[in-house]
Order: structure tokens, then sequence, then C-alpha cells
């Protein structure tokens, strides 16, 4: 947003942005010139002695307000609309001989003077209100995108409602709309709009040889069905969105699941899904639509913004550094959700009331609340409705037998379910551990300085310190004559990081050495260790090494962190004992980052070698040795909990894995420090903005300047963030919720002409433009709710209109009234986006592959190794392998490190919402169509595919015309072009012709 230079009071300034709600839609190109021509120059040169701020004016002459500039000073009126340069503003910049010169010292420049003389044609437009009293009362939501949508009356006499409401405005005004345009150009034009590709020839001439009346609808309708239309759409719709497939700031590490979102997206447009449908699935699938699990990637939505890595992963969760990164992560989904379905700029209001449009700060905090729940993170799914239903089903029974439900509970002690469990038992007496006897422990030390504690189940646990060279040493009296070997219990614990069993920040441990001394009362020895099995081994880091005698070795259990381990240590020989020995444990631990042992457990059996890590946990394995009839009812009611976690878990691991998306998600693996919230944060507003000064708790709602609607939402569960979201999707789709209904309609017509009827399609609020057709506008918002919410639909009204069909051809008098073509008497001449650009250039060279879906191609070397920041090369990527000829929307999209050629036309920046694409034209854009590789190699292939025909050279550069312009050349371009060919090569050729104005813009 450009303001103009500062003026004496902030009041002043907002008088000066905030135009009437109730100016014309007809003086809005008036209005755009005043303030990007006029406004400027009166601040800058005027207002010192010519505004209210002064003092004293000089001539008593105002031109801060509309009102005082009409009304003039002691000379008069300064403006004569009727006869511009008769009037006294006009020749006093000019410096007229016949007036006092204005600004006195320095005359402004000839194109400043032109400037103001064609403003005054105008008619002299100016926004800014009749008085200078910036209080002047006004209704904050008597604003045109706020009220309720009404059916306006379709004039008369056009071929449809759109060219009715088209033509009325031209009549008005005087003007007459443009001829059609030719069949060759309508197809193209039809074709790129529709699936982002060129007709091929045949196409072409089908269209042309067609004589139906019909005709062109057909085409239409042909092209709306084809597979082709959703990718087109849907890479739209990525730009709205910033998708992309890293997480984008300083590290930018690769989200490979991110991919799946973009292949609902295209799917759910080619489906023609309801709008309102569309929009509720992105916000809410697992909630709105809980029996289609295979609509978890809708969800993608909320991920598809840059995520802080550093400050949501890398650094503590109870960090003040942790809280603003989730605020921030919070406020790129609101603005993203607010912005892509109502076009407002609710995000304007994180540190105050907006400025200009009714959104009090409570309001956007409240929009923060509704995702205080969820987080960006890998999602696991089950596209199988039957695999979705039995997984949570298995996981929900479990998490009831790990909370104690009652219910379940009682069920466990039936008596068919009591035969089961005896039918099992019986089969596993043979498998049966040894009995355990655990260690009391007498003496314990650590070299490190932690802290160590003896728990009441004969567990020490480590607090304090955590160094990187660790050695804890436990003593225990023996209790048993003879001794064969040791168990050693890691045990999780809500006290650790991650819960265990290591105490470094993400939970891992590495055990180097584990010793035994015995020690009697004559002697101590160390005791030889034989062999060592564990119930888990970290990959490289067995448990053998535990007993190897090598420090740069070790036992490591990461990434099962947070569950219970064992290991069993065998001895080389039963250590026998007359008398009660001391035993004393020694586990040492070296590694830089320093892993030392959160809580531990020493246990000892007499059982006969050998000894395999036992299969039932204590006291289960007790239980398992007394007599059934001689069980509690307790007892029995453990070993059948016992008996269906087990059954519950085999069935679980039976399933088909599951999937991943990366979308927005309240559970989900831990990711470092990175892990689910369990319950929606508490979100506070933020007096400006700051961390540090935080205000009431904030309560999920939407936005109250939609007086149709509730803005506050009642919760049955505050702790349920799902609910959060759902009651927002209804909230926007609802009938009587016109930002919603506007914003999309305004989308779509902008992806037709090039620009919205509304051209600022993610502002509709006072900074934003308003719409050059209201009346349009709403009937296609109401031609969208009221007719099923079908997109397809909507398009097919607009390109069936005869002003999409117009000619781009340039009329004198109608850029004379009308230059910006605000009032659509002409269609836009477009640029093509860098996608059609690439995708036609694939097509014409018949390499394209049409195969759709699947995970991104990525058009880079990727150096080898593990990098948190990618290094990639563009450079070295090999344009002949097969990958190299999928369409565009299938190709990789990193945040920071974008692909140079497609960035070069255009492509939209993925850590900005793109809600219209720039057009620039620059040198780069021209060499880049020369001398990019992927061009060459195309170039080169389309050139062998013309060498094939059996043709001269002028019938191959009439194929060539054709299959890059859709159009056959003229004699002089034939004669011409074909001399070109011979002198320079077919290649140079097909890059010269690529280089046309004609290929890369629409008409």
């Amino acid at each position: 947003m450009t303001f103009p230079k500062p003026v004496p009071t902030l009041l002043f300034l907002i008088s000066l942005l905030i135009a009437p709600s109730s100016l014309a839609a007809d003086d809005r190109a008036g209005i755009a010139f005043f303030e990007a021509k006029i406004r400027p120059v009166l601040i800058e040169h005027c207002f010192k002695c010519h505004s209210a701020q002064t003092a004293k004016p000089k001539a008593g002459l105002l031109l801060d307000t509309r009102e005082a500039l009409r009304r003039g000073g002691d000379s008069g009126p300064p403006l004569d609309t009727a006869k511009p340069d008769e009037s006294l503003l006009l020749q006093a910049i000019a410096h007229a001989d016949n007036v006092a010169p204005m600004p006195p010292k320095r005359k402004l420049s000839e194109a400043v003077v032109a400037d103001f003389r064609h403003w005054i044609a105008l008619g002299a437009p100016d926004p800014r209100d009749k008085t200078s009293d910036p209080s002047a009362p006004t209704n904050p939501l008597d604003w045109w995108s706020l009220k309720p949508l009404t059916l306006p009356p379709v004039p008369p006499g056009a071929q449809s409602p759109i060219d009715g409401f088209i033509e009325a405005r031209l009549h008005a005004k005087g003007l007459i709309p443009g001829p059609q345009a030719d069949p060759r150009t309508l197809i193209r034009r039809l074709t790129f709009d529709l699936t982002g590709l060129p007709p091929t020839p045949p196409e072409v001439e089908a269209f042309l040889a067609d004589q139906r009346p019909d005709a062109y609808e057909r085409v239409v309708d042909r092209l709306l069905a084809s597979p082709h239309y959703g990718e087109r759409w849907a890479r739209h719709w990525m730009d709205l969105v910033h998708f992309a497939e890293t997480h984008g700031h300083d590290q930018d590490r690769i989200r490979p699941n991110a991919w799946k979102y973009r292949d609902y997206l295209i799917d759910a447009f080619n489906r023609d899904m309801t709008y309102p449908r569309f929009v509720q699935e992105q916000l809410a699938a697992d909630i709105l639509f809980p029996d289609a699990p295979s609509l978890t990637p809708a969800l993608g939505f909320l991920a598809a913004g840059p995520w802080d890595e550093s400050s949501l992963r890398d650094i503590r969760e109870d960090s003040i550094d942790r809280k603003i990164g989730q605020y921030l992560d919070r406020d790129d989904v609101v603005t993203t959700v607010v912005s892509t379905f109502l076009s407002t700029t609710v995000h304007c209001a994180r540190c105050h009331d907006h400025k200009f449009d009714p959104i009090p700060q409570t309001d956007y905090y409240n929009l923060q609340s509704v995702f205080a729940g969820i987080d960006r993170a890998d999602r696991p799914y089950d596209p199988d409705p039957a695999i979705a239903r039995k997984r949570t089903h298995l996981t929900n029974t479990l998490q009831k037998l790990r909370t104690l439900d009652p219910a379940l509970l009682a069920s466990l002690l039936d008596p068919a379910l009591q035969s089961e469990v005896a039918a099992w038992e019986s089969k596993q007496k043979a498998t049966l551990p040894p009995p355990w006897t655990i260690l009391h422990p007498e003496h314990i030390e650590s070299s490190g300085g932690a802290t160590l504690a003896i728990e009441p189940d004969n567990s020490v646990i480590a607090s304090g310190t955590r160094p990187s060279q660790e050695t804890y040493t436990i003593s225990a009296l023996s209790p048993l004559p003879q001794i064969t070997a040791i168990r050693l219990e890691l045990l999780s614990d809500d006290r650790l990081p991650h819960r265990g069993p290591g105490r470094t920040d993400n939970g891992n441990l590495h055990l180097t050495e584990f010793q035994l001394l015995a020690s009697e009362a004559t002697a101590s020895r160390q005791v030889p260790l034989r062999s060592a099995s564990a119930d888990f081994n970290q990959e490289g880091w067995n448990i053998a090494a535990a007993i190897d005698g090598n420090d740069q070795t070790a036992w490591g259990i990461y990434p099962q962190v947070g569950k219970p381990h064992q290991a069993v240590f065998e001895l080389a020989e039963p250590l026998v004992s007359a008398q009660p020995a001391t035993l004393t444990f020694i586990l040492r631990q070296t590694f830089p980052v320093g892993h030392p042992i959160g809580r531990l457990r020493l246990s000892v059996t007499s059982a006969p070698p050998p000894i395999n890590v036992s299969t039932f946990p204590d006291p289960i394995a007790s239980i398992l040795r007394i007599d059934p009839d001689q069980r509690t009812s307790d007892q029995r009611l453990e070993v059948a909990a016992y008996y269906l976690n087990i059954t519950l878990e085999t069935q679980l691991a039976a399933l088909p894995p599951s999937q991943f998306v990366y979308a927005g998600a309240s559970q989900f693996a831990p990711d470092g420090s990175h892990r689910p919230a369990g319950r929606p944060r508490p979100v506070f507003l933020l007096s400006r903005g700051d961390i540090h000064q935080p205000g009431p708790e904030a309560h999920p709602g939407a936005l109250l300047c939609v007086p149709a609607l509730q803005a506050k939402f009642d919760l049955p569960d505050p702790l349920d963030e799902g609910v959060r979201r759902a009651l927002l999707a209804k909230w926007i789709t609802h009938p009587d919720n016109p930002l919603a209904w506007r914003s999309i309609a305004n989308r779509v017509w902008q992806h037709h002409f090039g620009r919205g009827l509304v051209d600022t399609p993610n502002d509709f609020g006072r900074m934003g433009s308003a719409p050059t057709h209201p009346d349009l506008l709403d009937w296609l918002a109401l031609e969208l709710r009221d007719h099923g919410g079908s997109l397809k639909n909507l398009h097919r009204q607009i390109v069936n209109s005869d002003a999409y069909r117009r000619s781009t051809l340039h009329n004198p008098k109608a850029t004379g009234l009308d230059a910006d073509n605000h009032l659509l008497w002409r269609q836009n001449r477009l640029r093509l986006d860098a996608e059609s650009v690439r995708d036609a250039i694939l097509l014409a060279s018949a390499r394209l592959d049409f195969a759709m879906h699947g995970p991104s191609i990525r058009h880079f070397d990727l150096s080898p190794g593990v990098h948190v920041t990618p290094v990639i090369n563009y450079d070295k990527y090999d344009w002949n392998a097969p990958s190299a000829n999928r369409r565009g929307v299938y190709r990789f999209l990193f945040r920071t490190l974008p692909d140079p050629f497609m960035d070069t036309l255009d492509a939209a920046d993925a850590s900005q919402l793109t809600p219209a694409r720039n057009e620039s034209v620059t040198p780069l854009l021209a060499l880049a169509m020369l001398n990019d590789r992927f061009v060459l190699r195309q170039s080169e292939r389309l050139a062998c595919r013309l060498e094939a025909e059996p043709s001269e050279i002028a019938q191959k550069i009439n194929s060539l015309f054709l299959l890059v312009l859709s159009r056959p050349p003229n004699l002089l371009e034939r004669l011409d072009w074909s001399a070109y060919a011979q002198k320079h090569g077919l290649a140079a050729t097909v890059r010269l012709l690529w280089n046309s104005n004609e290929f890369l813009f629409v008409n």
C-alpha cells in the first residue's frame, strides 16, 4: 500500500484516504487518476500554503477538501471543468501571465500540468469528504461489500444477463461494445483460460469446420469436462493460498507429503464440487465429513503457507520465543483463511483495531482462537473408509484400556472373553519369562553431578545436570543365592523430556557400557557378561555394544522415545554366593550431546540360561504363574486387559500402513519439540501485538461486520478444537455471508478477464477498489449461491457471454473515455502465465506428459547427504529425463529457492499470498525464452518433429505456426520465416517464434 507523504495530523491523513461509501462506480477510473497523479502533487507542493492546517491560507484558498477546492478563494472558483484551459488552478501551475504563479518559485513539470488538465477534463473527480471535519459521523457498516446480496434487475435487450449489465454501462457512457473475436482467437483464448493449454491444430480445425449454431458452446462444455480444467484452476488456487512444498524461512526443509493437497484441489475442481462444500472441506473435513477420510488432504489448506521450523521445533516449548512463533504461525493461517474466502484484510487488526474497516482487534484474536489447537505436520489418514473405521475403533479401544475406562473394564470379566483368554494363556505357558526379583538400591552416585533419587518402586530417577559424559553407580544387596541374568528397565516418566527414557530434549538415550561388580566380605571382582538382548535397538546402536568394552559404541533406543524399554544381560557363568553379596552396577555414557538415563530399575533372576527379553511385563508374568482358580478378580481383570491390549495391537499392526499428508493436524508424531497441543492453547488479545502485553483471553468467533450472522461461536465442548473450525466453515459458507459469495464470484471473473470486477481481489474494504459493475458482481454471486454452488456453471455463464468473446482491438474513441477498459468495451489482452508457457512449449514439441497426480517432480539436483537447509541446483537437471515432461502444476515448489526460469516468467512467490500475478516485461524474459536450457531442449525437439515431416521448408513453417500460434502464416510470413530457417536452422526459428508476443500473449 502506498501512502502520500506525511501531512500535519493523522486525522487529516485519514480524512484524505477514506472515500465516501456512496461514491459512484463510474468515477473509479477518475478517482484512481486523482490518487496517483493529483493528490501527491497537492500534498507536496500546495498544502503548505493552502490547507486548513495553515494559520492564514494564501488568497483565502483551501485545497485540502473537495468542497473547499471547488469553492475557491479570493479570486473565485479555481476549476472550470467545461473549459479546463480556462481554470485558474491550471493557469496558476502553468505560470500563465495573467495569474499569480503556483508554486511561486518553481514551475511544475509539463507532465504534471498535463495531468491536471486531464483531471479537470474528467470532471475533477475527488474522493475526499465534503467536510474537512474528519470526525463527521459515518456508519462503518455502510460499505458495498458488507451489504446483503440482493438480486438486481437485469437490463433488457442483451444476449445474456452479463451482457445486459455491461452494455447498459457502456451505453450510459456513450460507448458501443467492440466486435467479436475471430474463431481462431476464441478457441485459443478459451482453451488457455479453461485448461492452461493451447488448442491442438486438429481441435482448431474441427471448431472452424463446425457449422452448428452451438459449436462454441460445445467447445466450452468439452473443455469444462476435461481433466486439464482441474489442473488449471488448482494452480490458480495454489497461488491464493501460497502453497509450496518446503517450510520456507531460514531452513526451508522439504515437505514430502504436501503434494496430496494439490491433487485434492485438482480432483475437487474436476468433480465440480459445490463451492460451500469446497470451503468446508478445506477448513474442517475431518469434523464435518468424518465418514470420508479420503478428504483429509483437503486440510492441506491450513498448512499451505510457510512454517518457522526454528521457532516452532528447535526451541523450548515453554519459551517466550515459541509463543511468539505460535502467534505468528496462527496469523498466517488466519490471514490465508480470511483473505482467500472473504477478501478481507483482518490481519491489519493484529496490533490495533483496523484503521479503515470495521474490524476490531477482538475479531482478529477470536479468529486466532479458532485455530489454537492445530499445528502443521504430517497427518496420518486412511483413504479407505473401512480401514479408517477399523483403525479408529482399535485406537479408541486401546485408549480406553489405557485410561481404565470403567465400562470397558467391566466387560473384560465376561465369561466368553475369559474363555478366550484361557485358550490364549495355555499357549503362552512355554514362553513365560523367568521370575525377576527387583533390587532395592542401597547406594547411588552420579559422576557428572546429576541428582539421583530412589522411587517407591525401587527405580532410580535422575534430574539436574545433563553432561556429555556420565556414570551412574548403583549398589544393592543380592537377594538370591544364585544369579544368572540381570534385567535393566528404562521406564518412561512424565517428568522427562518426551517422557524419556533419556534426558535430552528429544528423549534419546545412549548407553556406552554396562558392568557388574560383585563384592563379598573378602573380595570384589568384575563379573563377565556373556550376551545381551533388548526389546528395541536403534539402527547402528545395538545392545551388544553396551558390553563390548568400547566407549565409541553404544546402545541407543531413539526414535522409540516415550515408551518403556528393557535389556537383559546374561552372565558368563552363574554368580553363586553363600552369603549376601553386594552387587554394584556401573552404567557409563559418552556422547557429545549428553544422553543420560532418565529413570531405570534393576532386577535379577536365577532362572537357567538362555535368557531373552521378557515377552510379558510384570506383574502379568507373575499372575500367569498362579493357578487360574486361585486368582483374584483383579488379577483375572488384569490378564484379560493385557490379552485384549496385545490382540488389538496385533490387529492394528496388521492394517495397511497409514498414508500421510502435510496438513493442519491436532494429532501427529512428535518432531523434536514440535508436539501436538493436546488441547487448544489459550489465545490472548495482545496490546500493540506485543506478547509481553496480553489482555483478555480470546474466544472462538468470526467477524462482527457481517450483521446477518452471529459472530460469537457457542462451543458445546471448549476443549474440542475441531468444532471451532467447523463452526467457522459454516459461518463463511452461510448463504447470508455477502463477503464469501462476492469474493469467489470476483475471482472467477478475474481469471477470464485478467482483472476482477473489483481489482483488489483480496481487499474488499475501504482501502481496496470498489466494483466497476456492482450489480453484475451481485448477480454473479447470487447465480453461484442460488444455483447449486457450481463453479463450472459460473464459468459457463461468463465465457458464453458476448463480453468475453469480444476482440482486443483498439478503439481510439473508447480509449479516450475509458483507457483502462474498466467498462469492458473490449476484451483484455493477457500474457500467458509461467505454467502455460511451459506446458504450451511441451505440447508443441510433442513431449507433454499428460499423467495426473502423484509426487511432485523435482526439476533440480539435490546435493547428496542430509541438509537441514537444502542445497539445490536447477542447472544440473537433465531435461531428457521422463519427468521433465510433466505439466507445470506438478513441479516441486521450493519456497525460498524458486526455479529461475519460472520466476522470470512471474510465477507466484510462494512466500506470499498471490491473488493476482505480476505481468512484467523485462529483458530477462526475452533472454530466458531464447537461452534457458529447457527452451533450448524443447526447441531442438520441435525442430526434429518438423524435420520428420516429408515436406518443403514452407510447409514446415506452416506446421510450426499452427503448433505455436494456432494459425497458419500469411504469405509474407511464410517467405520471411522460411528464409530465416534455411539460414539459421529450424531450432533457432522455433526459439524466435516462442519469443514472439503472439505466442506469449492471448488476444
